[in-house]
């Protein structure tokens, strides 16, 4: 069995340039720090994100280990240095001067990195990592990083969502051949067993991180033989310990009964079935036919499964119509999280420190108040309420002290405020996970990161976990980060309306 701890880096896409892995803005920006001489000034970025996916009320937080192997094995070959060599600006003249390219040779990623452990349960505006590093090392990991975290956060939340609906029901991911490119696959399968789910049709999921793989047959199996009943028969001779039946192929229910018929054979033979699947149709009203043929015929312990566009709305449909469905086989809507394709997560400059001096805040604005950005070096505490459930998160400044009952400000509405008694519960999401490029954290065993997702969301209660219409968790700014907030928007929109900069 593999393990989630590292050795997963030579299947990625990246891992053969991992300094390729981003947009081309980030190195000609690189380029010019370097010759405009401030390379060596310290940044600090937020990575988070606007709006939880999916009109809910929460999303989990995911892709953190892949981030760390990223950003170890962030460097340029020869190669790498080579090609960008062969790039030009529009007058056909190199793009990249020769001694930056002798820069990117010697580059390693050397900043330190704060993140919130996988599994968590995170909402927006907060900070799921916190990097600071030379603006340099910033600026060239944006873009894999918000790759990475976007796309397993995004699946991971879609997966609790779907978990959620099966209602206990084990929920296998099937989406390997829908998903968005090979390792997009990959990822996704790794996202979807953090966010509950029990398995994967995916062999090489199963065998990067320990994640059990699970498949049967498919149509073109039945198809090929001149009977259904041949094809079970030949199924069954073939591994009678795998012997789950697609029955959907020509006439479902016709499909259980000689799905029946060869689990008495098996039987005889000291095997038992596992069950049936159905791809197709009404799965409600098939799903209970099957199951009254199945008890009728000696088998109340076989297995339904169901595929076919699931998603959570689906789920949570047939099992309100009471569909006798065991199994949920969810491919596609899951794997591209189908209804939401990005998370649309951001990684904003927040401040800066020059060589020898203190953190300076920075902020951007925008005529949109939810992009404007949070100035500070940042965290998020969580406070919890009597019975142990979280109660509302609070954005501060690492480098400010709090006080003893600090206050949180809702940042759209500055009249919603909250005081936090000085023995109120909490504690600090963001743990150091690098330190000077070197990686001070151990990542949990995979089955360890999913089993804190069900905890986590399992202690966000009914409210906010429901699909329409969630509770709003509140999530607001430490008073003084709010205020120096506002302070920097009113000076940075001065500096505007006097041809300034913005910051």
């Amino acid at each position: 069995m593999g393990a989630d701890d590292g050795s997963a880096v030579s299947v990625h896409a990246w891992s053969r340039s991992p300094g390729l892995f981003t947009d081309l803005y980030q190195l000609t920006m690189a380029q010019g720090y370097v010759k405009a001489g401030v390379s060596d000034t310290e940044a600090c970025f937020h990575l988070s994100f606007r709006d939880n996916p999916f009109g809910g009320g929460y999303s989990l937080a995911c892709g953190l280990e892949q981030a760390l192997d990223y950003l170890e094995a962030l460097s340029f070959s020869a190669e790498d240095v080579a090609y960008l060599a062969t790039l030009t600006g529009n007058d056909g003249a190199p793009l990249f001067a020769g001694d930056f390219l002798e820069y990117l040779e010697l580059f390693r990623f050397e900043g330190n990195v704060d993140a919130i452990p996988e599994g968590t349960a995170v909402f927006p505006h907060e900070p799921l990592l916190r990097v600071s590093a030379p603006i340099v090392a910033c600026q060239i990991a944006e873009t894999a990083l918000l790759n990475i975290i976007n796309f397993q956060t995004l699946v991971a939340t879609k997966a609790t969502r779907v978990c959620e609906a099966a209602g206990g029901d084990p929920v296998i991911e099937f989406g390997l051949r829908r998903a968005q490119g090979p390792d997009g696959g990959l990822s996704a399968a790794r996202a979807a067993f953090v966010g509950g789910c029990r398995g994967t049709s995916n062999v090489l999921a199963g065998s990067v991180y320990g994640i059990p793989v699970s498949g049967t047959h498919a149509h073109s199996w039945v198809m090929l033989f001149p009977s259904e009943a041949e094809a079970f028969r030949a199924y069954a001779e073939a591994l009678p310990n795998n012997a789950t039946f697609l029955v959907d192929t020509y006439d479902t229910l016709a499909g259980v009964r000689r799905a029946a018929e060869e689990g008495r054979r098996l039987r005889e033979r000291g095997y038992e079935m596992i069950g049936v699947r159905i791809d197709s149709g009404d799965l409600a009203w098939l799903s209970r036919e099957a199951r009254a043929i199945l008890d009728e015929a000696g088998f109340p312990e076989a297995r339904i499964v169901a595929s076919n566009e699931l998603d959570e709305h689906l789920i949570a449909s047939l099992k309100d119509q009471d569909a006798a469905i065991d199994f949920w086989g969810v491919g596609t809507r899951l794997v591209t999280a189908h209804d939401q394709p990005a998370l649309g997560g951001v990684y904003k400059l927040s401040a800066i420190r020059r060589p020898g001096g203190e953190w300076e805040p920075r902020i951007k604005i925008s005529e949109q108040t939810a992009k404007v950005t949070m100035p500070g070096v940042l965290g998020v505490r969580r406070y919890f309420d009597a019975a142990g459930r979280p109660a509302s998160d609070m954005i501060y400044d690492v480098t400010c002290p709090l006080g003893d009952e600090p206050m949180m400000i809702d940042p759209v509405d500055s009249t919603r405020r909250r005081r936090f008694s000085a023995g109120q519960r909490f504690e600090d999401l963001l743990v150091p996970v690098m330190c000077g490029g070197e990686r001070v954290y151990e990542s949990p065993p995979l089955p360890a990161i999913a089993e804190r997702a069900r905890e986590q969301i399992a202690l966000l209660g009914p409210s906010v976990r429901r699909f329409l219409n969630p509770h709003f968790y509140p999530v607001g700014l430490e008073r003084g980060v709010h205020a120096r907030r506002m302070r920097l928007i009113v000076l940075a929109r001065a500096r505007e309306g006097s041809g300034g900069a913005t910051g």
